[in-house]
């Protein structure tokens, strides 16, 4: 379940998701209907709460809605994907 609002910042090509003022985010590229996640990043403040695991969910419930196919380029994403299977399917393969 998500806690927190998933912001899609195109000007830093980043989802995010504010916490309390801090911010939690995973950099993107994308390239018409591909989108490759380079970075994830949060503060140390909220490491250990899950942070990562339901940004990744939702900005990949995100690229699945707007038919994008994935690059994990993100070692994070890369592990969840490969931890979630049901996510595979929207991983490109190019």
């Amino acid at each position: 379940m998500q806690k927190h609002k998933l912001t899609d910042n195109t000007v830093e090509k980043r989802y995010e998701f504010d916490l309390n003022g801090e911010t939690a985010a995973i950099e993107y590229i994308r390239e018409s209907d591909v989108i490759t996640l380079t970075h994830t990043f949060g503060p140390e403040t909220h490491q250990g709460q899950g942070i990562a695991a339901e940004l990744t969910e939702a900005v990949l419930t995100d690229a699945r809605k707007k038919g994008l196919r994935v690059i994990p380029r993100c070692s994070y994403v890369a592990q969840y994907i490969f931890s979630h299977p049901e996510w595979e399917e929207i991983v490109f393969r190019g």
